[in-house]
């Protein structure tokens, strides 16, 4: 039982990047404060920036995930010098399906992703992560990722 990286079809592109979309803009309206129209348009914009042709954006590396057949999640990447970080390669999403869980897919994910990456030429491999997300932090430190910048914010009003 070992997970492998395939490449994401359109259906499935377009359910994930909605759901995606969707979630960011919550966490936008909670971790910074957002208005619901302004994150959901910021999620948008953001999304349309770094996938401009969604699917087939040729520095975007969008994969599912999967077991003996069975599709566990999803990834996406980008190679260095896509938009916004021309510097490094990007980890933008990792995500397992709540059914699966638990089980080390994650992980194995973000690992198969950075070969990936890495037989492609990058070098460095970078992501962001929303301070209140300790299972994701927990997991990118165990992976060897490092903190290099830190925002902070506090309510004033």
């Amino acid at each position: 039982m070992s997970l492998v990286l395939v490449p994401m079809s359109a259906a499935d592109y377009e359910h994930r990047a909605a759901a995606l979309r969707r979630r960011y803009a919550t966490n936008l309206r909670q971790q910074r404060g957002m208005s619901g129209a302004d994150a959901e348009a910021e999620a948008l914009r953001q999304m349309a920036e770094v996938l401009p042709q969604g699917l087939d954006t040729a520095w975007a590396i969008l994969r599912s995930a999967q077991v003996d057949g069975v599709t566990v999640g999803w990834v996406w990447a980008t190679l260095p010098g896509a938009p916004g970080r021309p510097e490094m390669a990007w980890l933008h999403n990792v995500e397992v399906d709540p059914e699966h869980q638990s089980r080390g897919h994650g992980r194995a994910m973000v690992l198969a992703v950075e070969d990936e990456l890495r037989r492609q030429g990058a070098t460095r491999f970078g992501l962001n992560v929303f301070g209140g997300n300790t299972r994701a932090i927990a997991l990118y430190e165990s992976l060897g990722f490092t903190v290099m910048a830190q925002q902070m914010a506090k309510p004033i009003a």
